[in-house]
């Protein structure tokens, strides 16, 4: 859980908890809540609360329902209100998006999205937000047309710390060169892919191929899948790439490889921030109530 303080439009206060939906019971929320802001609430005053993310899911604190896309981001009128026993504060949770046909769902991108439109207004084409569960999602009109998911992220980390590849894949670290040629190898021939995986296994023993370059061709072959996959969102686009600095390096690596244009000038958490900002609609001083 991330929050930002703010005051006048500028961020007084930022900080991050260890606790999301993963390990916090619904009743538990508020209580996080008011231990990270005790110093910033003001009984006499009722202080506005907006929140993204999985907050909003069916396990989290209480579910915000899905907007269904084609649709803008979603608006403050849009978000679900929380009963909350604190009078010091008003809580409300934004939708995230959800697509019929393919099925998918995403809650908290929805957001960032929001807030790269903020940045680049007139932006039409692909965004794509690598992680744990990566998304492509096109973009135009200010609108989300589609989306797909890749578990591209979990799927590195089930592979490369609960599997048999467990000792032969290093902790970190890219070879550029190495991780190039991985993704080529799986776009040109991606029926190969789990026999290129448990080669590296069998490298590690037969040839000491090292963890080092193990993690890079790893993360070449499950990125150069997923580029397979995702073909008809990135081919002849410009890609607008929003995540982490090393995961996002990784995925401009392997669009430039192939040809794409990509734009990487914001970091997710400032997307975060900058869509929270527009939601709120701070600068016109809007009411969230």
């Amino acid at each position: 859980m991330r929050y930002w303080v703010m005051h006048s439009n500028e961020v007084i206060h930022s900080s991050r908890t260890p606790f999301g939906m993963v390990n916090l019971d619904r009743a538990c929320y508020e209580n996080i809540l008011v231990d990270e802001l005790d110093t910033f609430l003001n009984p006499s005053i009722c202080t506005p609360i907006l929140i993204c993310g999985m907050a909003g899911a069916r396990q989290g604190w209480k579910e915000a329902p899905y907007k269904s896309v084609p649709c803008k981001p979603p608006e403050l009128h849009e978000a679900v209100s929380v009963k909350c026993k604190d009078s010091r504060f008003i809580v409300k949770i934004l939708p995230g998006l959800k697509q019929n046909r393919p099925a998918d769902i995403m809650r908290g991108e929805e957001t960032q999205i929001k807030g790269i439109l903020e940045k680049h207004d007139r932006f039409d084409g692909v965004v794509c937000l690598p992680g744990t569960h990566t998304k492509w999602v096109r973009i135009s009109a200010g609108e989300v047309v589609s989306f797909q998911t890749f578990m591209t992220g979990e799927l590195f980390s089930l592979l490369s710390e609960k599997s048999v590849l467990k000792h032969s894949i290093a902790k970190e670290g890219l070879d550029e060169k190495i991780f190039k040629s991985s993704i080529e190898e799986i776009i040109s021939n991606n029926k190969i892919f789990a026999a290129k995986v448990f080669g590296l296994r069998a490298e590690s023993i037969i040839k000491s191929l090292s963890v080092s370059d193990a993690r890079s061709r790893l993360s070449g072959y499950l990125i150069g899948l997923e580029l397979s996959g995702s073909r008809a969102y990135w081919l002849g686009e410009t890609v607008f790439i929003l995540g982490e600095d090393s995961i996002s390096l990784a995925y401009e690596i392997g669009l430039r490889s192939q040809g794409v244009e990509v734009i990487r000038d914001l970091l997710d958490m400032e997307a975060s921030l900058e869509g929270l900002k527009a939601i709120f609609n701070l600068k016109n001083g809007m009411n969230i109530s």
